[in-house]
């Protein structure tokens, strides 16, 4: 998995309520979602994001309430892949749930700044700052992560695979 964008960068203690208000809870619809990604945060966000962006921040990103709504609200509003020092477990959960990919790298987080084009391969975990040439190990994801996110999430890896063995079984390939 490869990505490339424009980063918004974000401190500490990003947490699910500013990703995503309470008040926008009530729908789970991923596009109304995005148009109130980070908006208490960063007005004008919404406005800036294009495909491929990527957000880095620093530690504990994702903190707070349980709320899968927000790693959806930034896949949908089109960010790539979210570098930070550390992530809240349950958003760590949340996000390769639902096939947003997040890494973990603070020597990234304390070099790359807003605006700074960066590329990542988070198969082999390099991350690189076009702007500044510097580059950055992570920790790649292992295999079967990788397929999650590839999938789009766990529900659609899930279906994948199921309809694979489905199809193996209508065969005999499952005997």
């Amino acid at each position: 998995m490869q990505f490339k964008g424009t980063v918004f960068r974000y401190g500490r203690d990003i947490d699910t309520d500013v990703i995503i208000p309470a008040r926008y809870l009530n729908t789970s619809d991923p596009a109304e979602l995005a148009r109130h990604c980070l908006e208490d945060l960063d007005a004008s966000f919404v406005d800036r994001v294009r495909p491929g962006d990527i957000i880095v921040a620093d530690e504990n990103f994702g903190c707070g309430s349980s709320r899968e709504h927000a790693p959806v609200a930034i896949k949908a509003a089109g960010v790539s892949v979210v570098v930070a020092k550390s992530f809240a477990r349950i958003f760590y959960r949340n996000a390769i749930n639902i096939g947003l990919p997040i890494m973990e790298c603070a020597e990234a987080a304390d070099a790359i700044r807003d605006g700074d084009v960066v590329s990542v391969d988070a198969d082999a975990g390099l991350i690189t700052d076009e702007t500044t040439g510097a580059s950055f190990r992570a920790q790649p994801f292992p295999p079967f992560i990788q397929e999650i996110i590839s999938d789009g999430g766990l529900v659609a890896r899930t279906r994948r695979v199921m309809a694979g063995r489905s199809a193996a079984a209508g065969t005999g390939e499952g005997d």
